[in-house]
């Protein structure tokens, strides 16, 4: 009997931790330079003063890609700045409503803009 039980107290504890492995996502994906910090605002604002020029921004999740957590947005006053995370990482966690630290470019998108991600951390 007391096989029994250590023998299924073990499996619980191997059990669980293998669930806990499969259910921890990364909260860091691609590699930052230390690239210049910029305000999300300013970006909103002014987009053409920082196209194509690697930046760091950091803000709130307030929308995610409810498929696949491939973009995200960080909102501004009434303005709203599209985050892709295609080039790193297409299936990103879902972290709406917390803080992220982003690298990355404004590029044109559609008939605005978006900022590229080269980077990102999730708290």
């Amino acid at each position: 009997m007391k096989k029994i039980f250590t023998l299924c107290a073990l499996t619980a504890v191997i059990a669980a931790a293998l669930i806990w492995r499969a259910a921890a996502r990364p909260a860091r994906f691609g590699a930052f330079s230390g690239a210049p910090r910029a305000e999300v605002a300013s970006l909103i604002a002014n987009p053409q003063a920082n196209l194509n020029r690697t930046v760091e921004i950091e803000g709130v999740i307030t929308e995610q890609c409810k498929a696949m957590g491939c973009y995200f947005f960080f909102q501004s006053g009434k303005g709203a700045l599209r985050v892709d995370l295609q080039e790193v990482a297409m299936t990103a966690p879902m972290r709406e409503g917390r803080r992220a630290r982003v690298q990355g470019q404004i590029v044109p998108y559609n008939t605005g803009y978006e900022f590229f991600a080269s980077a990102v951390e999730f708290e």
